[in-house]
């Protein structure tokens, strides 16, 4: 009888490993693993609710539950939305709610965050068909509450995206190479470049005429806010680079351009491209598709970054903590299923998104505005924020 050649006992190996790294993940061994599976269920809600708003309206019409919209086209794709929304919701939050506090791997909640999938497969669909069962006015009820859930998330988002950009600043004035600071300066360089190009192609694109005053205006801010934050950040007493305001100009400036980008194209004429894209063509469609990944990427990552909340920095892991905060990690997903909806419906029951569009409206715009300057007035308080404590702290000893 012949032995088992080198390729059987490989592929005897790989069986193994395939077969125990599913086992772990079935039994709650694996949450990192599990992160991406409930990533990839919020894409799949996502692409839910931009289905039932685009497609699914021959659908709804005939759900006698929904004839609060009067048959309305726009109420129900809005309708349809929140609905899907709702579902998502529920689900993340109950898993925020099952999972809030878990600090020590193999632990019940532990093993629910990691495991279990086929119980909460079936749950996911429960809380997505459920709201369609539901009346029209808790729906209207939940848009109100999804706006404010909304807000959270923008809020948290922006936090966690200042507080890398400080981390990194911070790793990279700490580092005394001077490999380091040539590449600090190349980058923050890069970055001041970028902006200043992307404010110019903003004014050729976007405020042609000198009557496109609202563009001008929100370009114009957009830039003394750059300068703005780059004296502070330079001012002797603050001191804290070039690299940091660098970033954010990129990341205000990209607010600025998407907000811009939200304006609705009907009557539009402060934008050239716009104009020269009338109608819906496959640049739409990507740009729709990119907006959807970015969105869930943004909320993926932030729901990761639950350290950067954290009170207590000082203390110390062990091997058996957790690797990220689950309950956090829920909550910013459940928080993100208000904001997707907001997205769809532009921030408005009673606005009309067509088909492959996403987040387009005057108040979408002015969301993003707003949240432009508070990104600024928020990262202006972590530069000025140590200072004012050191200045309270030696007032109080004086005394």
């Amino acid at each position: 009888m012949e032995s088992p050649g080198p390729t059987a006992d490989y592929e005897r190996s790989n069986t193994f490993k395939v077969d125990t790294w599913f086992s772990q993940f079935r039994n709650g061994s694996n949450p990192w693993m599990a992160r991406y599976v409930y990533g990839l269920m919020f894409l799949l809600a996502n692409l839910l609710a931009w289905a039932v708003r685009d497609y699914g309206n021959s659908v709804l019409i005939e759900m006698d539950r929904l004839k609060g919209c009067d048959g309305s086209h726009d109420c129900l794709a809005a309708e349809g939305v929140l609905r899907v929304s709702l579902g998502c919701f529920m689900f993340y939050f109950s898993m925020f709610l099952s999972t809030a506090g878990a600090s020590k791997l193999n632990e019940s909640r532990d093993t629910w965050q990691s495991g279990w999938w086929s119980a909460k497969i079936v749950l996911w669909i429960a809380f997505i068909i459920l709201p369609f069962l539901l009346p029209s006015a808790i729906i209207k009820l939940y848009g109100l509450v999804a706006h404010f859930g909304a807000g959270v998330f923008l809020l948290i988002q922006l936090i966690s995206i200042i507080s890398f950009i400080t981390w990194v600043n911070d790793c990279c004035r700490s580092s005394k190479s001077e490999r380091c600071q040539i590449h600090t300066m190349l980058i923050a360089t890069t970055a001041y470049v970028v902006s200043l190009v992307g404010i110019i192609l903003m004014y050729i694109w976007y405020s042609p005429d000198p009557s496109c005053l609202i563009n001008i205006f929100f370009i114009t801010w957009t830039l003394v806010l750059l300068q703005l934050m780059t004296s502070v950040s330079l001012h002797p007493k603050v001191n804290a680079g070039i690299l940091s305001p660098g970033l954010m100009g990129l990341y205000i400036v990209f607010i600025c351009w998407f907000a811009i980008r939200s304006e609705p194209v009907a009557g539009n004429l402060c934008t050239r491209k716009a104009e020269a894209s009338k109608h819906r063509d496959w640049l739409t469609i990507i740009s729709f598709v990119i907006g959807v990944l970015a969105m869930v990427i943004a909320t993926f990552s932030t729901g990761i970054d639950s350290k950067c909340f954290q009170f207590k920095k000082d203390e110390t892991e062990s091997e058996d903590d957790v690797p990220y905060g689950y309950g956090f990690f829920h909550f910013v997903f459940a928080t993100g299923a208000m904001y997707f909806a907001m997205l769809l419906i532009g921030w408005n029951t009673n606005h009309t998104m067509k088909k492959w569009t996403i987040d387009v409206g005057w108040t979408s715009t002015w969301v993003r505005i707003v949240n432009e300057w508070i990104a600024v007035c928020v990262y202006l308080w972590m530069l000025v924020a140590p200072i004012i404590w050191k200045r309270r702290q030696t007032a109080e000893s004086v005394v």
